[in-house]
This record gives C-alpha cells, structure tokens and sequence, in this order.
C-alpha cells in the first residue's frame, strides 16, 4: 500500500522558499522522492500579515520541488475562507464556530493543516518550522561540527506504531540572552523571574547552560551516535511535546487532538501536550537546527560557521525578542496552570505575582525598559479570563470533533462510490 505523508509548514517568513527548498532535497539526498511506496504532500499555510509576505512567497516553488513531490496544499485567507462557508454552508459548523477553529493565530493554521491532511487522506502528518533546518551542531573545544540530518526519514521509521514522534532542537532555542549579573540584577532574581513565567520544562540548570554556551543548545552526540528511541512520559499532566520536528499519525483520527492557544499567546504545542495521557509519544534522534536569531539563513547555502555567536543582550533586537518570549510565556501561564493544578491555582498566581513584583523592576532597569512591567499586567489579564481560555479549549477540541466525524463520513462515502464504479 502507498503510504501518503503529508508535511506541513505554518509560515510568514520571507525566506519560506529556501527553506522549504532545503528540506526537500534534503528527502531527495535521503532516498524518499525515489521510493514509489511513499507519496510526499506538501501542506503550507501562510499568513501575509506576519512580515508583509505576498502570496506569490509561499505559491512560487520554482521548476525542481514539483518534480521531487507528489502534491502541494496551499492554505491562505481565500482557500480558508472558501472550505469553511463550505463547511457551514453544509451544516457541518457554525458561523461561530468556523470562525472560531479556523480563525486568526498560530494554533488556527496548524488546525487549518490538520484539516486538510486528513481531507486528502494523509496517512502521517510532519510538521516542520520555517526556521529550523534539517542540521544538527555538536561542539568540540571551541569548534563547532555540522551533520546533516534525516528528520523526515527518521519519524517514518518510528509513526506507525505510535501516535506522536517528536525530534530534538540545537541551535538558539532559547530566547534568553547570555547575562553578565550584577548588583542591579543578580542571578537568584533572575531565576526566580524565569521559574515565574516560564513552563515545567524549563528549569534553571538547564537555561544556565545554555546562557553559559551564548545561548547555543549544542546536540547530545550520544543521541546522534545511538540512534535510540524514548517513550515520553507524563510528567506534571502533560506528555511535553514541541510544535515542530514533529509526527501526527493520523491513520485513526479519533486519536488526533487540535491545536489551541489563548488569543495573543503561543503554547500550542504545550496544550497539545495536556490531551496525550493515554497517546503513545516516541523522543525520536533526530535534530533541526533553530535559526531563533534569524542570523545563519547562509547555513542553507552551505556556510557551516566553526564558531556560533554570542546572544548577549546589548542589542535592541535580542532584547525585544526576549521580551516577546516573556509576554507569550505569561499570557498561557495561567492556563497551562489552570489544566495541570487546578486545586492550587490560586495560590501559585499569587506566587507568580509576588515573584513579578520583585523582580520586575529589576529586570526593567537592566535591560532599561520599562515595557518590562507590562508582563505584570499580562499576568493579571490573563489569570482572570482563564476560565473563559479554558471553555474556549474545550469548545475547540468539540468543533475538532464535530470535523473529524464529518471528514470519516466524507470518507465512507468516497470509498462506497468507488465500489460501485469498480462494479
């Protein structure tokens, strides 16, 4: 049977297209544009508001990559706009409802491209991110070593048996700047600012290391050498899981859950990773190099530097990205709480709070600006619509319902007509 895997990218960047261009002869250096039995559909919804993209950006994949895949998915305002009055037209969502599950954010095209595979009857669903690439770097001494990596090839190798496969990441993961302390802000302040906002995952030793590097996350060699697969594990409510160099089998979508975020914040992947307690999730090894800074574009040109910069935080640019990062991370704090320690979430906001209170202004002063304070303020917006965030949750795994019922229905009917043709 020809096994249908469809890859999907929820972009806006400029530079969509060298990545995308990377990523498929990268499948072709790896052997799958050659094998019959696997057909490779491409999946890109893009938003042309997020750097002032135009359509032609993400549509222009130029005369090689249509010969080294087998279909392409292109999902824009007009391609959403028309299946959902399809959708309703048809009785299947309401206005209300339509808009909702496909409207405006990150979650909301990722659920776009959910729909979609399982529309055209993909068997395995990759996501990938528009700013990682198929790469990994390890360090010895100063020296930085490059691999390719065969992201693709690998959660093929391990999907069929599980529900979700997740690779690992190298690169700038981290938003936090390298930090020389002092009396204005010490170390302890800011660990206590980050353990406020931040998730479970995060914890200080780790973020240390990785300032300590210039923030560079460095492959584990021992999980590029043994090539083991891991189960992951519930940890705090939540098998943990990242957006991107990862693996959705969708050959039963009842065991698919959607994407969700709160309006203004990220986390979708976080919240995906509340719904697997009883879904199979495999660590797989593999890496994607992230391309946080926006700074190695020329790795895909085949620049591999032997050195990787410093993120320091006496740039503008850096320091507004570390306070993006902070607001998104305290806009789905609350929520992430309310789900995984329901029993004390009044308590721990006001720890939360208290911490801010502290450290808040220290942190403005050192970075000197004052729109540091506003992660307070974000806080308590956020905490006190949370209720509202969480029915809003639920709703939208319930309208995921509702869609995936519809599309098994769809499904059925295609295949009884297809029988009566055969006879």
């Amino acid at each position: 049977m020809k096994i249908k895997v469809g890859i999907g990218f929820a972009t806006g960047r400029k530079n969509f297209q060298q990545v995308l261009k990377t990523y498929v002869y990268n499948w072709r250096e790896s052997g799958l544009t050659n094998i019959l039995n696997i057909s490779l559909n491409l999946f890109i919804a893009y938003d042309l508001t997020y750097s002032k993209t135009k359509t032609a950006d993400y549509t222009n994949v130029g005369k090689d990559i249509p010969k080294l895949v087998d279909d392409f998915c292109f999902i824009g305002a007009l391609e959403t706009y028309e299946e959902t009055s399809k959708l309703v037209k048809a009785g299947v969502l309401s206005e209300e409802e339509a808009s909702s599950f496909f409207g405006k954010g990150y979650a909301a095209r990722r659920n776009a491209i959910l729909y979609m595979a399982i529309k055209n009857d993909v068997d395995y669903l990759m996501f990938l991110d528009d700013d990682e690439y198929p790469m990994a770097v390890t360090k010895t001494g100063t020296t930085a070593i490059w691999g390719g990596q065969h992201v693709l090839a690998t959660h093929l190798k391990n999907i069929q048996s599980n529900d979700i496969t997740n690779g690992f990441h190298c690169g700038y993961i981290s938003p936090i700047p390298y930090i020389d302390f002092n009396e204005i802000l010490t170390e302890k302040e800011f660990e206590i600012f980050i353990s406020a906002i931040s998730n479970d995952i995060v914890n200080w030793d780790s973020i240390r290391t990785v300032m300590n590097n210039g923030g560079v996350t460095y492959a584990d060699t021992s999980i590029l050498t043994q090539k083991k697969s891991e189960e992951v594990m519930q940890s705090n409510h939540a098998k943990f899981i990242s957006g991107a160099n990862l693996c959705i089998n969708l050959t039963n979508p009842s065991r698919v859950f959607p994407f969700y975020n709160p309006p203004g914040a990220r986390g979708e992947d976080t919240f995906l990773s509340t719904c697997l307690a009883d879904r199979k999730v495999m660590r797989v090894p593999c890496y994607c190099f992230h391309d946080g800074f926006a700074t190695y574009h020329s790795l895909m040109d085949g620049v591999l530097p032997i050195k990787l910069k410093y993120i320091t935080a006496d740039s503008p640019i850096i320091v507004e990205r570390f306070y993006s990062a902070c607001i998104g991370w305290i806009r789905y704090k609350p929520l992430l709480l309310y789900i995984t320690n329901p029993n004390n979430y009044e308590s721990k906001i006001e720890q939360i709070r208290a911490a801010l209170v502290r450290t808040l202004p220290k942190i403005s002063l050192f970075f000197g600006d004052e729109k540091f304070m506003n992660v307070l303020s974000e806080l308590d917006k956020y905490s006190k619509n949370v209720v509202k965030h969480y029915n809003s949750f639920q709703e939208t795994k319930r309208i995921w319902n509702k869609l995936c019922i519809y599309l098994e229905e769809e499904k059925a009917k295609r295949e009884e007509e297809d029988n009566i043709m055969l006879l």
